[in-house]
């Protein structure tokens, strides 16, 4: 029936699709988990522990041995994606209750809504687009943007803008399922192959979990605020990754633009943060349904502008591949013998 085949065509179609699923169970019959219990309920209700196992296996598929270049450039762009995050949600905090805002246009948005959506990268779809249009090393800066998967940085970032004091026991226990994995990653390929199978296998079951806490309430009440939403986050992640990319990375702006996006895992962030600081419940529904959104509408768009900005400025630009043939010229025409001098 190529059922997968036909998820696979929507973006992020293996983490919205469940999610929707979800939704209409908790919209329509809310008590599902309660009335069958056991392994139903915990299907349902089993957002913590189904992440935790798919942190684990991320971490175990990040290998170690990354070049500095790499690094570098993935240092840049996870780094200047942080600030900017908890730039914004300084900014928001000025002026967006911490409950969020509860009338007009910009009902359900709040601080967290924002950092969530402008913190996590899709690391799938930058190093698919890196592929083809960017460097070897660029693709490569997606082992650092693991990093950001989980409610590990959004914690960090929260508290670097000062909205929110978690302790540290708590920001060592969000961290510690991924470094156990990346150890025993490092440690034994074997175990890297074994455990990095599993992270997309695990991906329909959280998101069908987190579906189980929204209502289309909600989500019908921020679905403009959504693409609002998704649409800032690439106009303003964009152009901070884009000059950093330029001058820091010493790249073309690429990468740039293919980080600006909000990783579909960052729907998991909002609930799991209210779990861990109760001041933020009140908001987390919404939020999640905003980012929700966010990552439908980035990974429509960012594709399109990446590829754009590639044959503009990037590997596809008359100037590169003009640069790219004079170089090939020099190459070949050193490399040819030196002809001998005509005889006088």
């Amino acid at each position: 029936m190529n059922i997968k085949s036909r998820i696979d065509r929507i973006p992020g179609g293996m983490m919205i699709l469940p999610l929707f699923l979800g939704a209409c169970l908790n919209t329509f019959a809310p008590n599902t988990g309660k009335f069958f219990g056991s392994f139903t309920n915990g299907l349902i209700t089993g957002t913590l522990p189904i992440l935790s196992v798919w942190f684990f296996c991320i971490g175990a598929s990040i290998s170690l041995k990354a070049t500095p270049l790499v690094l570098r450039k993935s240092g840049v762009l996870v780094s200047v994606k942080i600030l900017t995050a908890a730039t914004m949600g300084i900014v928001a905090s000025w002026f967006i209750p911490h409950e969020g805002v509860s009338s007009g246009f910009f009902t359900g948005l709040s601080v967290l809504a924002i950092i969530a959506a402008m913190n996590d990268t899709n690391g799938g779809m930058y190093m698919a687009l890196m592929q083809q249009y960017g460097t070897k090393e660029e693709s490569g800066a997606f082992c650092l943007m693991c990093l950001e998967s989980g409610p590990f940085m959004t914690m960090a970032t929260l508290g670097l803008a000062g909205l929110a004091a978690f302790p540290w026991q708590t920001m060592v226990g969000a961290l510690l399922p991924f470094l156990i994995g990346f150890a025993l990653g490092n440690l034994d390929q074997e175990f890297r192959k074994f455990f990095g199978q599993a992270v997309p296998v695990m991906v329909p079951f959280f998101a069908f979990a987190l579906g189980n806490n929204l209502n289309f309430a909600v989500i019908l009440n921020t679905g403009l605020l959504g693409i609002v939403l998704g649409l800032s986050v690439i106009a303003i992640t964009g152009f901070t990754l884009v000059v950093a990319d330029l001058l820091l990375a010493k790249g073309n702006g690429t990468a740039g633009i293919g980080a600006a996006s909000t990783a579909g895992a960052a729907v998991t962030v909002p609930p799991i943060i209210a779990s861990i600081e109760p001041s933020f419940a009140p908001s987390a529904p919404a939020a999640t349904a905003l980012v929700a959104t966010s990552v439908v509408v980035t990974s429509l768009l960012t594709p399109i502008l990446t590829a754009w900005w590639a044959r503009r400025f990037g590997v596809l630009s008359p100037r590169y591949l003009a640069a790219q043939k004079a170089a090939q010229e020099n190459t070949e025409a050193q490399a040819l013998p030196a002809q001998p001098a005509p005889a006088e």
